[in-house]
């Protein structure tokens, strides 16, 4: 009898350092993945602060002006005039503006009260 249980003990703790071991394996390799996808974060951040760098750079006023300056022929850019610019009642209203106008028109016939420029009468 003592022999079978030190057997079944012996096999237990077997299966037991088996387990052990698969499970210590298994958490390394996850260990192992969350490095290289730090290192991959880590690169990707390093990525993006270069290129807002590279951004800004090419970005700068001076450097636009050169540029527009040197292909003036090409761009045929010119400053705004006061008159081009639209004073603040010219500028469509707010949705807000519009409510009364649906609001009316709920009766299922809203097309007919309220023509737009992409509708032909």
């Amino acid at each position: 009898m003592l022999r079978t249980l030190d057997l079944v003990l012996v096999g237990a703790m077997i299966t037991a350092a088996t387990i052990t071991y698969q499970i210590k394996h298994n958490a390394e390799e996850k260990l192992a993945q969350v490095r290289e996808l730090q290192a991959a974060i880590k690169l990707q951040e390093e990525t993006i602060d270069l290129l807002e760098a590279d951004w800004s750079l090419l970005n700068q006023p001076s450097r636009l002006q050169r540029l527009s300056e040197a292909f003036e022929e090409e761009l045929q850019l010119k400053p705004i005039e006061t008159f081009q610019m639209a004073a603040p009642d010219e500028l469509p209203g707010r949705a807000s503006d519009f409510a009364p106008l649906v609001a009316e028109n709920e009766d299922g016939d809203a097309d007919a009260a309220l023509t737009t420029g992409s509708v032909n009468p």
